[in-house]
């Protein structure tokens, strides 16, 4: 997977997940579409779990994806957001978390669309 980032001018900060999502910190070069890039990971990293049987149970990827934008002012708060990914979804769910951040945002959404 690492080949991917490095090959496509982009930056991996950080990465960590849990057991129904993971959390991947990166800049991305104005040439890469989000949705290709989210693509070459989710290929990539799908055919690594299932090659090396460490997640015998895994069988894909969901279909969708959330992405957010960040400053440059705000990276190690978001570095450390993503380490401590397992201790904060006991105080909040992803979800919850999800929602939250949408509507914080002022994004608008169709609930029966969200995970």
């Amino acid at each position: 997977m690492s080949g991917i980032i490095k090959k496509k001018n982009c930056k991996l900060y950080r990465i960590n997940g849990v057991e129904d999502h993971i959390h991947i910190f990166s800049d991305l070069h104005p040439s890469i579409s989000l949705s290709d890039y989210v693509k070459d990971i989710k290929v990539a990293s799908s055919i690594w779990i299932k090659e090396s049987g460490k997640f015998p149970h895994f069988k894909a990827w969901q279909g969708g994806y959330g992405a957010f934008t960040y400053s440059l002012r705000e990276k190690d708060m978001i570095i450390n957001y993503i380490k401590n990914q397992k201790e904060h979804h006991k105080k909040e769910t992803f979800y919850d978390e999800f929602k939250r951040i949408l509507v914080e945002n002022g994004v608008e959404f169709d609930e029966k669309y969200l995970l």
